[in-house]
């Protein structure tokens, strides 16, 4: 397996419990790694291992059971790439930087990253990514030519295609998705839905194939509002958040939720807390009832399914990830963090 090959150059999720109800009401954060960059994305390995990727090229990963980090930096030419979307499946990890040229890695035979897509061109900026298995994943980034940017690779990520605007739908001029936390992109089973800064939900049933696309109700106005984060419990239960990152104290319309696959969304909580959050994550096996959402503005948690929401801690993270249905770990502003749910 090449993950103890990432590991060497510097790199795995899954606790299975009963489904249960919880209750949160308080939060315990402990630091775990620090420094000078930013990180919007972090990915379970296993149960064992959390991988990351940060700006000025950083991107290691924390041992969960000692919270020892190994951490490199990934240079191209002159260029420090700053990433802000990481995957893997059971062999490879990759890695995916944002504006031009767009740089994805994966985990190569040699114990070093191996570039595998190369973009350049005006309007290039790719922000997340996900598999839907060992052999295909896609990333999404910004409209260029009037469609959203999606690569898909078929072959475990050795290679990458971009698809054609003929086979997606048209975008709006300026519509993209926001590079905040690598949660605009979720995937159950066949499925795939991505969230856009025009408040526009895309999916596909088949794997990227074909397409259709909703208009939610979510604030979409202006270029910084839109849906930030979504997150998908099963194949019909799914929640998205955002709002404004530069009007951040604002609760209109920066909730949504749908039950029956992403076909119709619907405003929840609307002018209630909490305010704009850049990642929204379903707590595992406890039914869908409890979410949990982070961003600068702090750690917030609904035990409800959206209904009601109550302030954890102020402090401030961009995104995060659940190992069980009580432990997860977030990164933010020159920091990773494990966070212990009570």
């Amino acid at each position: 397996m090449k993950y103890s090959l990432l590991i060497g150059v510097l790199l795995m999720v899954g606790c299975s419990t009963k489904e249960k109800p919880i209750q949160f009401s308080q939060v315990k954060i402990e630091t775990v790694f620090q420094d000078s960059v930013s990180i919007r994305a972090i990915e379970f390995l296993d149960s064992n291992t959390l991988a990351f990727a940060g700006s000025n090229g950083i991107y290691g990963t924390v041992n969960v059971q000692t919270n020892n980090v190994r951490s490199n930096v990934q240079q191209y030419d002159s260029i420090i790439p700053a990433f802000r979307a990481v995957s893997h499946t059971d062999t490879d990890f990759f890695m995916l930087s944002i504006a031009t040229p767009a740089l994805l890695y994966k985990t190569g035979n040699d114990g070093k990253m191996e570039l595998v897509y190369k973009e350049e061109g005006e309007g290039v900026f790719y922000d997340s990514m996900k598999f839907w298995n060992n052999l295909e994943g896609i990333a999404i980034g910004d409209t260029m030519d009037g469609c959203l940017s999606i690569i898909i690779t078929r072959d475990g990520g050795k290679s990458w295609k971009k698809l054609p605007c003929s086979q997606l739908p048209k975008s709006a001029e300026g519509e993209g998705a926001f590079a905040a936390s690598n949660t605009n992109v979720e995937i159950i089973g066949d499925d795939v839905w991505i969230g856009t800064t025009a408040g526009k939900v895309y999916a596909s049933g088949d794997k990227g194939k074909t397409w259709r696309v909703t208009q939610t109700p979510i604030v979409n106005e202006k270029p910084t509002e839109g849906i930030y984060s979504i997150d998908f419990y099963d194949e019909n239960l799914g929640f998205a958040i955002g709002g404004d990152y530069t009007d951040p104290e604002s609760k209109e319309k920066n909730k949504i939720i749908t039950e029956d696959g992403g076909q119709t969304w619907n405003l929840i909580a609307n002018e209630a807390a909490p305010n704009y959050k850049s990642c929204v994550q379903f707590v595992p096996n406890v039914n869908g009832k409890t979410l949990v959402a982070v961003g600068f503005t702090g750690i917030s948690c609904s035990n409800d399914q959206g209904v009601n929401w109550k302030q954890l801690s102020d402090e401030g993270f961009y995104t995060i990830r659940f190992l069980n249905d009580s432990v997860a770990y977030a990164a933010g502003k020159h920091r990773i963090s494990k966070l212990v749910f009570k």
